[in-house]
């Protein structure tokens, strides 16, 4: 099939190199607009889509807006029969939906109608749900509110992170894609729409989210520890100011004696390996984390080079 590929960051790499793997024409891929890096931010640097593009000879467009007519007629003179969709990153107006012949079909990574919006695998994990997925939906003008074609879930551990989950996700929605438009292309992609019960948006991550909250439940801390890892980091602040960014966390067992005292407060040994800080109730130990400007490192060596002792207290 003729395609047009819309797609961003590395989530969505995977998807097409499975569709340019399977033999389909991919006619031209959208991506944003190359992003300022370096230290002075003066080199300009393709989103990891743009650059695979490339590498694979196809065509790339970045426009600023497709709420254009002459974005809409780029779009149909590629006479494409479907466009496929992962996390390109801007609203597609009507003009740009109904251009492909077969319409346009998006890769979400959530159980839809849960985890509509910007960040599903971050608030999945976040709320503590014990499962997700991707779904491949057709495309409508609402906020991910299009019928679903094919649906594949998979489990969240107690202790999977968001980057873990998000790799997971990645590769498994690339051969979902693949068998769509096989489906699709054979007449036999069949959309069942979503029901209205059940429907919760995934804004995307604020900052101020990012800041450890030592008075919410250990398991919320947890949650938003695995949630927000390894980006933005979720983080407290040393005396000094430093901010410390917590990778990998686990609740102590409500069991466990002496988990007791002052959300924030350091506990002292008897709680396996790590740096135990207790919570509004519970505690979490903290395993893995990375001081500003620092290379990630387990807790043990974290308290080498940073003291903690028993009964001090983090803000």
């Amino acid at each position: 099939m003729r395609i047009v590929f819309m797609g961003t960051p590395d989530f969505a790499v995977p998807t097409l190199t499975e569709i340019v793997g399977r033999g389909h024409e991919v006619v031209a891929v959208y991506s944003r607009a190359p992003a300022p890096a370096g230290r002075r931010g003066l080199d300009l640097v393709p989103s990891p889509v743009h650059a695979v593009a490339e590498r694979f000879g196809i065509p790339v467009f970045t426009p600023a807006t497709l709420r254009t007519e002459e974005a809409a007629e780029q779009m149909r003179d590629l006479a494409a029969d479907v466009a496929v969709v992962v996390a390109y990153g801007m609203i597609l107006p009507q003009a740009i939906l109904d251009a492909p012949e077969l319409g346009c079909l998006n890769l979400h990574g959530s159980i839809l109608p849960r985890w509509r919006g910007a960040a599903p695998i971050q608030r999945a994990v976040m709320a503590g749900d014990a499962e997700t997925g991707v779904a491949v939906m057709r495309m409508e003008a609402g906020l991910d509110t299009g019928p679903v074609g094919l649906l594949e879930r998979v489990t969240i551990g107690p202790n999977t992170t968001s980057g873990e989950l998000h790799d997971r996700l990645m590769v498994l929605g690339a051969d979902l894609m693949g068998r769509a438009l096989a489906a699709l292309e054979r007449g036999g992609l069949h959309f069942t729409p979503q029901p209205e019960a059940g429907v919760t948006y995934a804004r995307k991550i604020d900052k101020a989210e990012a800041r450890i909250d030592w008075t919410a439940p250990a398991t919320e801390v947890h949650n938003r520890i695995r949630g927000l890892s390894p980006f933005p980091g979720a983080w407290f602040p040393l005396e000094d100011g430093t901010r410390v960014k917590v990778l990998r966390s686990a609740l102590v067992p409500a069991s466990a004696d002496a988990v007791t005292g002052a959300p924030g407060e350091v506990l002292g040994e008897g709680f396996g390996e790590g740096l135990t800080i207790a919570c509004g109730t519970g505690a979490v130990r903290l395993t893995d984390l990375q001081k500003a400007g620092k290379q990630p490192m387990a807790a043990a060596t974290f308290l080498h080079g940073n003291p903690l002792a028993a009964g001090s207290r983090l803000t």
